[in-house]
């Protein structure tokens, strides 16, 4: 339970952003570029929070570490709504950013350590998680959400920021303890700075990094392309299509990651159906768009979860 909620505030703030992009640009009277910049951030700060955040659970403990990027994902988020400023809501994405970025890099070790006989099964359920936190914002952000606080984009990242506070005190009070996760590793200190030479590493940041690209430039810009193509009443269905796409991947990889996580094959497969999907967005209609961004939902989050998953392993296995 604890590693699914972990893995839905991965996403909760983050993807409250693309179903509200057409009212933010006209409220700050925002450029494309602009839009991207918003919509990037998160993920730069993906890359360039992630090896400060290893430091930070070499020193504290990868328990603490999460608790902290909760906290700071939450008020971050909060802090978006505050001012409808765009450099302010610059500077406080950046900061819900370093927090997620930090959430990120805590639960492979927190897997390894609560369920080290289980790491592909412990992965698929956090990584489900986290796809249903992308799911939630965008599916309900504008018929539930917006409506309770009034209209206003500013008080529905606020709103999104309270779950994500909840589950950093439900983490906080209910996680195991153990000498791996709640307490400084010194042996771990040692060990936070990444092995550039390492080839594997390289390749680990290419398939994530590829595949969350993928996922959320769809999900920044679909919203208005679909509105400049003279498609308004597809972007809540297709947002929604995109993220709910990711589902059956996750149910489906449960019970088979620990066999495929290994083997080149799936992400080729992936890969391949992802380009297909893109295809069908841009070429498509009606609900041949809608099909096509569920169909690129379901192959990111394959290469997610499958990738996801190698980290934690002993090298040894």
């Amino acid at each position: 339970m604890l590693l699914w909620l972990a893995g839905a505030a991965l996403r909760l703030t983050i993807l409250a952003v693309p179903p509200v992009i057409p009212q933010i640009h006209d409220d700050l009277h925002l450029t494309e570029t602009e839009v991207g910049i918003l919509t990037g951030l998160p993920l730069m700060l993906f890359a360039l929070a992630a090896v400060p955040g290893s430091l930070l659970i070499a020193r504290l403990g990868a328990l603490p570490a999460l608790v902290t990027g909760l906290l700071i994902t939450a008020i971050g988020s909060a802090a978006r709504g505050a001012l409808p400023n765009l450099a302010w809501l610059y500077a406080a994405t950046i900061g819900m950013g370093v927090g997620v970025a930090i959430m990120q890099v805590t639960l492979p070790p927190i897997v390894r350590d609560w369920l080290p006989d289980r790491i592909g099964f412990a992965t698929a359920v956090y990584t489900n998680g986290l796809l249903v936190g992308e799911i939630l914002p965008v599916a309900l952000m504008l018929p539930l959400v917006l409506p309770l606080v009034g209209g206003s984009w500013q008080w529905g990242f606020a709103a999104w920021s309270v779950p994500v506070a909840i589950i950093a005190g439900v983490v906080m009070v209910l996680a195991p303890r153990s000498a791996q996760s709640s307490a400084p590793a010194i042996a771990a200190g040692r060990r936070w700075w990444p092995d550039w030479k390492n080839g594997l590493i390289w390749r680990l940041g290419v398939m994530l990094g590829t595949a969350n690209a993928m996922y959320f430039a769809t999900n920044a810009f679909l919203p208005d392309y679909l509105h400049s193509t003279g498609h308004p009443e597809l972007i809540s269905g297709t947002l929604t299509a995109l993220n709910v796409g990711q589902l059956p991947a996750s149910f489906l990889l449960l019970g088979v990651a620990g066999k495929l996580e290994r083997q080149a094959w799936p992400y080729v497969v992936s890969g391949l159906v992802s380009l297909i999907g893109v295809i069908g967005m841009v070429f498509g209609s009606g609900l041949w768009i809608v099909a096509s961004a569920a169909l690129l939902g379901f192959s990111a989050a394959a290469t997610l979860i499958l990738a996801l998953a190698l980290p934690p392993r002993p090298r040894e296995s």
